[in-house]
């Protein structure tokens, strides 16, 4: 039953069943075994490195589900700091400010609200992942068959880190003149971070939705999904905001819309902010993952920066962005990375960037992002393949005369156009996202590369 729990990043399920109490103390036990037993020599002699932070978001579930985790960290020995309900890039903020061997927020993102579930994380908020511990986890919960009757031997301690965690996300928000910005909760952490971060402000109006924590969302709290965007692009038309923006259920991502309503993809804003970045630190990297628009490296390179793909997913860009030493990263899903936030993604740093730049210039959004949409793009769009691989390696052959790569599944790359189709890792499916130079070439190459993959899915 715990293995159904245990995915590629994170534990994550329905609650109660699989994810129930009985678990959470058993993942609780592991992690903090697993943390403890990991701190390097140097730190082994300070005992307040044995302490492990946990955070949980605002599902009616977190509340019991962090308690019993608490209850198994305490039970291996470990100090528990309970930090309270805080959106999960502050758990990142919390582990570089307390000392400690990692932390662990409850929550599953933005699932509805029967799921729930733990993201891990080590000393200085290094993901933790299938290669990176979460397997080892995994085994020693499994070993657990009952609870070991054994004293329990760690601490307890609450700690409110609120006033540190503005002073951190607002170090990157320098307001040039006074904005008007509609925001969407989502009924998530946003409704939490944004009163207390944001929301008194002189040169920021905030008109706001679903910033009420209720335990249930009035839309679903994915961002990525069009649907639930439409509330947030209403608000912007009807109170003449010069932006705004929709956080997911643990805000650790955003999306954004302009003054016109329109729907800002996050490749587009990974291009705004990479200039943004690399006028105060010339010629670093920049991190994006491999779907992103051909505008992304070339903005990065217009700017005096490396652009360095990387592999779709948090554990990969944290790494490459912390070897590269880069400045700053982004992903297609509304994930970014920031250096001076220990590597790691934050909603509400990304939301403070946008407005940072913004209030910068004298034109609306729109007409900011405007040069920066001169690829057109497909999207992605799933298709049903029973034999994924034999499907790549047929479009290897079709497409040989072109540069390929296998970063991510497999990237074609041509002067005027360019595609990548990746594998799902649970579905029999193949994801395509396309790009090409004009409208008319993107319609001809999808029709193309559609009629090799099959029929495409709403997914």
């Amino acid at each position: 039953m715990l293995s159904k729990l245990f995915k590629a990043y994170d534990v994550r399920s329905t609650y109660p069943d699989p994810l129930n109490e009985d678990a959470a103390w058993k993942i609780g036990y592991a992690t903090a075994v697993f943390l403890a037993g990991s701190i390097p020599a140097e730190f082994a002699g300070d005992s307040d490195y044995k302490r492990l932070i946990v955070g949980r978001d605002m599902r009616p579930s977190s509340p019991s589900l962090a308690e019993a985790l608490i209850d198994g960290i305490r039970a291996a020995g470990v100090t528990a700091v309970d930090i309270g309900m805080i959106d999960t890039s502050m758990i990142y903020y919390a582990v570089n400010a307390v000392k400690c061997c990692g932390g662990i927020q409850t929550t599953a993102s933005h699932n509805p609200a029967h799921y729930n579930g733990f993201k891990i994380s080590g000393m200085k908020a290094k993901p933790i992942g299938e290669a990176t511990g979460l397997k080892d986890i995994q085994a020693a919960c499994e070993k657990l068959t009952s609870r070991p009757a054994t004293p329990v031997t760690g601490g307890l301690i609450k700690m409110d880190l609120t006033d540190g965690y503005r002073r951190h996300v607002q170090q990157f928000l320098h307001l040039k003149r006074p904005l008007h910005v509609a925001i969407d909760g989502s009924n998530g952490m946003a409704g939490k971070f944004i009163p207390e971060i944001f929301a008194h402000l002189p040169s920021l109006k905030i008109s706001s939705i679903n910033l009420e924590i209720t335990g249930s969302f009035v839309h679903e709290p994915n961002p990525l999904v069009d649907a639930n965007l439409r509330q947030l692009q209403e608000l912007v038309l009807s109170t003449g905001a010069d932006l705004g923006v929709c956080f997911d259920g643990d805000a650790d991502r955003c999306i954004f819309v302009d003054e016109q309503g329109r729907i800002l993809r996050c490749d587009i804003v990974t291009a705004l902010l990479a200039s943004h970045f690399l006028r105060d630190n010339p010629g670093a990297a920049v991190i994006y993952d491999l779907r992103s628009s051909r505008v992304v490296k070339e903005e990065i390179e217009n700017a005096g920066g490396v652009p360095v793909r990387e592999r779709v997913g948090h554990a990969f860009m944290k790494k490459t962005l912390a070897e590269r030493r880069g400045v700053f990263g982004g992903e297609l899903s509304g994930h970014f990375y920031f250096r001076d936030n220990f590597n790691c993604d934050s909603g509400a740093i990304a939301f403070a960037c946008v407005l940072s730049v913004l209030s910068g210039r004298d034109e609306p959004a729109s007409q900011i992002f405007k040069p920066l949409m001169r690829w057109h793009d497909s999207g992605e769009i799933n298709f049903e393949v029973v034999d994924k691989d034999a499907a790549i390696t047929n479009i290897a052959h079709r497409y040989a005369d072109a540069p390929i790569d296998y970063l991510d599944g497999i990237t074609v790359q041509y002067d005027t156009w360019w595609f990548n189709v990746r594998k799902s890792n649970t579905e029999p499916l193949l994801r395509l996202n396309l790009e090409a130079s004009t409208q008319e070439l993107l319609r001809k190459k999808l029709d193309e590369l559609g009629k090799q993959l099959g029929t495409p899915i709403s997914h």
